[in-house]
């Protein structure tokens, strides 16, 4: 079966979710995304587009040290359908065949690959914004501040880029709704947050915005664990008015739109 996609070689395999235990209810099974029929004027399929973008997603967080092995998840919302990584298959081994994906509900309506068991996040932040990418790590850094704060501390304006002082998340286990809620009321007014003893998560309108949103947690993470590291002194922060200044600045940076 070497030559096999992941989602050939769960077929042939019988393979059930990892999740639930169950076999996956009735779903489109894709021999190759790239046969979809294009989109209007001739565009790309816009679910077949979705996919790579999330499979291009979740291997730049591993190449960047954001997972490790399997860990993490990546999703994007195309109308009701959400495309997101499968359980336990590394990202070095998705291909256009193995799309997964599931309406709002969390129904499988796509594919032969188990959801990542983190499905439960992605799909509170759709219900809760109009997102329209979420990514979720285990950034080294990130993880660590999440053990010693209950807010990352304002040591740079890049926290304003996540809508202000990012929460901490209360611990529950992965997978869980209770994880889901805790993740809920960290994000109130906030684009990303720490899950205690866990990770990250954060959204966007697309994923490069996702994925520049956790790269910038997990930056300010590292930065006020270096700057707290060094003996006898203390890091200065921001206040509150300084951070508010900063993100509106923010509002006009870049190129016009």
């Amino acid at each position: 079966m070497s030559g096999m996609s992941a989602s050939e070689r769960a077929r042939e395999t019988g393979r059930r979710s990892p999740d639930s235990g169950e076999e996956p209810g009735p779903a489109e099974t894709p021999a190759d995304l790239t046969e979809r029929p294009a989109g209007p004027a001739g565009t790309p399929d816009p679910i077949a587009k979705a996919w790579r973008d999330v499979v291009a997603t979740a291997r730049r967080s591993a190449a960047d040290g954001l997972v490790v092995g399997t860990s993490g998840n990546v999703s994007a919302r195309v109308g009701d359908t959400v495309l997101v990584t499968p359980s336990g298959v590394p990202y070095d081994r998705l291909g256009p065949g193995d799309a997964v994906g599931v309406d709002l509900d969390g129904r499988q309506i796509l594919g032969d690959l188990a959801p990542t068991s983190e499905l439960p996040l992605h799909l509170a932040v759709y219900a809760d914004t109009g997102a329209a990418a979420v990514v979720h790590t285990h950034a080294v850094h990130a993880t660590a501040v999440s053990t010693l704060v209950a807010e990352v501390p304002l040591v740079h304006y890049a926290a304003a880029l996540l809508g202000g002082p990012v929460r901490t998340a209360a611990y529950a286990r992965y997978g869980t709704p209770e994880l889901a809620d805790a993740m809920r009321a960290a994000l109130r007014d906030r684009t990303g947050c720490l899950l205690a003893n866990h990770g990250t998560v954060t959204y966007g309108d697309t994923l490069d915005q996702a994925y520049e949103r956790t790269a910038q947690l997990e930056w300010l993470c590292r930065l006020w664990l270096t700057a707290s590291s060094v003996p006898g002194h203390r890091p200065g922060l921001l206040t509150p008015a300084q951070l508010d200044e900063a993100a509106e600045a923010l509002r006009s940076y870049g190129q016009p739109r």
